[in-house]
């Protein structure tokens, strides 16, 4: 363990991605390693020298090769670990003056951080060189001539020399990653499991769609090149190793240059890239051009639905392949689900015959495409679990001659872009309630005149959405399914509504916008989900509101309260009125157009109530007549000394808010609230109180002191009758002898 023989065969370690450890192998063997144990995410190998540089320099799949100098099990402690980093011959590795760097990963018990086990490692480093006479040597983490690699795991301690230096995913020619990179070796994965390094070679082209920067088809090319995917890399590991022999270097790197000079005069390879982001494309041929392969790749500014197939593309076999986003948050699904569909129209029209590879994070999406995967390889991106799918694309069979069909080779007929053959029949009648809900709304909807209302609320128990139009926008939020839902089932209905709702509500996928209503705790329903700021205006009978359909739960504007809201400003002329839990203040609004005198409107969120502020101005409200106030109710209640001919409340259900003196429960609570409330209203004014707790009841003693009247069943307009629990609105006013006794005082 001490000293490393010249002629011996050396022990290695090759690391990769999780999941393509066998490709690895396999790789190895064909580079003249003997491949041994294979673990998780790293292969054991033996080699001489020449073949762990040849292995660094030429690897495809590798993170890194590690020269292991030790392995011991039984190692717990930080003292264990120093007096088996302490009994190498580290001299043999670092030459005087030179400086190193731990990479120390893993943990145990005694060592919970891997700060510490760098430290412990470098302290028996330097422990070994100055018992035999040596100085103590510099750390340089960046720029270290040796870097040491040292691995605890389950008790186990691996250590060793990095040869490869920084990893040997970065091949020094992607410096603009454009969005959502995949990794350089994941990519020659992907192209390795889809067979492209046979297919190259018998001269079948490549097509990557969606090229994004170019990863894919760079590596596809320095493939089809012969070239060594690290042959522009200036500096490894092991160039400031003290075993380095620089003649057995140069000699491989010389025959790996004219390897790739006569590899990219020979390849005839065609390789095309399509994207639609000018920025995206830019990325790619600056890559293409630092990793040496330029004039191999053809790059094309389209989208996927401009996609052709160039008339010089006559292959009647080839590779499609592509890594198209995954849709990791819900509010992209709308957009990816007709792009992934699209993708799948676009293979069978334009490339029968060929093989379409797609490596997706959302499997689920891989569904839309229409095609059959032959072969599915898990893998790993980052730490994304992902799917590759390999699908053989059917020869496209004769259909008989339309009337005025184009006869251009590659045009695909307008008809055949539909999805409709792959769209379910439960899918088809869920875009027939929507067509249905449609028609019933459409006479109250023109005599309204509004633009934002709700057309679909889990109408179909298959398919538990709610969809909502505001204008020329869709906003869908999907109810959580219940535990016995299996999660995948409810994906794929999901993905079935959405796939149809373009066409059957006649809007564009990119102004469709999904969330997931679950159970909301505390102020959860109020959180931000996103920060786009994307925000627009819509009318509600003479009011302008602002709404934002992506960034919160919900949008700020609650549209089963707007026959409340016309109510409030039936009510409110000249009267003084008061908003408490007043949200984005749309009701303020609304009672202010009705000839409100003045108004305060309370809430805690300086979000909600600065959105308020924005709607006051769209309005034209003066702000010293109409105030937003950021106080907890219940405090401001309190303590406030004025009073109110009208007073609209609506709390939540439920909410443990931090700036919250107390939680709030409005079962619990609502007959406290609607007291402090009624000792603010003016003798003959009025409260409306509203909530949405399904389930609500009213106290019966408020109904003993006050005159309460339920008016629930007014309070919903014809695209809320359905789900007429959805909330609950009483009008309370002072009794008549109360008011008089307040008088004979």
């Amino acid at each position: 363990m001490t000293e490393l023989s010249q002629t011996a065969p050396l022990n290695l370690l090759a690391t990769c991605p999780k999941g393509i450890e066998g490709l690895l192998a396999d790789e190895l063997t064909a580079l003249g390693a003997e491949p041994g144990k294979t673990t998780v995410a790293g292969v054991y190998f033996s080699a001489d020298q020449a073949t762990a540089y040849r292995v660094c320099l030429w690897s495809r799949l590798a993170n890194r090769v590690i020269l292991l100098l030790a392995r011991e099990s039984l190692v717990e402690t930080a003292e264990q670990v120093r007096n088996v980093v302490a009994r190498i011959a580290w001299s043999q590795h670092l030459a005087p003056g030179k400086t190193l760097a731990v990479d120390f990963h893993g943990r145990s018990d005694h060592i919970r951080h891997t700060r510490f086990g760098a430290q412990t490692v470098k302290d028996g480093v330097v422990d070994a060189l100055q018992l035999g006479g040596r100085e103590r040597p510099n750390v340089d983490t960046k720029a270290p001539d040796l870097r040491i690699y040292a691995h605890l795991h389950r008790a186990n301690l691996s250590l060793g020399i990095d040869l490869s230096g920084d990893s040997l995913h970065r091949r020094d020619y992607r410096r603009d990653v454009g969005h959502a990179p995949l990794k350089e070796n994941l990519a020659a994965a992907l192209l390795v499991r889809a067979g492209w390094p046979e297919r190259a070679k018998a001269g079948e082209p490549l097509i990557d769609p969606l090229c994004g920067a170019g990863t894919l088809l760079i590596e596809a090319a320095l493939m089809a090149a012969d070239q060594a995917p690290n042959l522009n890399r200036e500096r490894f590991g092991f160039h400031g190793w003290a075993g380095h022999q620089d003649a057995v270097w140069s000699e491989l790197k010389r025959e790996a240059e004219a390897r790739a000079s006569i590899g990219r005069k020979r390849c005839k390879t065609e390789l095309m890239g399509f994207d639609q982001s000018p920025a995206a494309l830019t990325a790619a041929k600056s890559n293409a051009m630092r990793a040496g392969i330029p004039a191999l790749i053809t790059l094309h500014g389209q989208s996927l639905a401009q996609l052709h197939r160039p008339e010089t593309l006559t292959a009647e076999q080839g590779l499609l392949i592509t890594n198209p986003p995954y849709g990791e948050r819900l509010g992209e699904l709308p957009e990816l689900v007709r792009l992934y569909a699209q993708l799948g129209e676009k293979a069978k029209a334009l490339f029968p015959g060929w093989t379409l590879a797609l490596f997706t994070g959302n499997p689920d999406l891989g569904h839309r495409l229409g095609l059959r995967a032959h072969k599915q390889y898990a893998l790993k991106n980052g730490a994304l679990d992902a799917k590759l799918l390999l699908m053989e694309i059917a020869s496209a069979r004769p259909a008989p001659k339309q009337s005025g069909e184009p006869t251009d080779a590659g045009v695909v007929p307008q008809a055949s872009r539909t999805t409709t053959s792959t769209v379910s029949e439960n899918a088809k009648m869920f875009a027939n309630r929507l067509a249905k809900n449609q028609k019933r709304l459409k006479k109250w909807l023109k005599q309204s005149g509004e633009t934002c209302y709700r057309l679909y609320d889990a109408d179909m128990p298959e398919y538990a959405l709610a969809v909502d139009r505001y204008g020329d926008r869709v906003h869908v939020q999907e109810y959580a399914a219940p535990s016995s839902v299996n999660p995948s089932q409810a994906q794929k209905r999901l993905f079935d509504a959405l796939d149809v709702l373009p066409e059957a509500l006649g809007v564009d996928p990119s102004k469709i916008y999904v969330k997931r209503r679950e159970r909301q705790t505390g102020a959860a329903q109020y959180q931000k989900r996103d920060a786009s700021g994307e925000r627009f205006e819509v009318r509600e009978g003479s009011a302008r509101l602002w709404v934002n359909l992506r960034d919160y739960l919900d949008t700020g504007l609650f549209l089963d309260h707007r026959p409340v809201r016309r109510m409030l400003g039936e009510m409110a002329s000249g009267k003084r009125f008061l908003n408490l839990f007043c949200y984005t203040a749309t009701a303020t609004v609304q009672a202010a157009l009705g000839g409100a005198s003045d108004s305060v409107s309370v809430d805690m969120s300086n979000t909600y109530l600065e959105w308020a502020r924005d709607n006051f101005a769209l309005n034209q409200l003066d702000p010293r007549l109409h105030r937003v106030v950021r106080d907890d109710c219940f405090r401001w209640l309190e303590t406030a000394n004025a009073q109110f001919d009208l007073i609209f409340m609506d709390p939540p259900t439920f909410s443990n808010s931090k700036k919250m003196r107390d939680t709030l429960d409005v079962q619990r609570d609502h007959p406290r609230l609607v007291e402090l409330a009624m000792a603010r209203l003016a003798p003959g004014g009025t409260l409306v109180f509203s909530n949405n707790q399904r389930r609500f009841k009213l106290d019966e003693a408020l109904s003993e002191r006050y005159a309460v009247e339920e008016i629930t069943a007014r309070t919903f307009d014809p695209d809320f009758q359905r789900r007429t629990n959805l909330h609950h609105v009483f009008l309370l006013r002072h009794a008549p002898f109360a008011d008089k006794g307040q008088g004979d005082d």
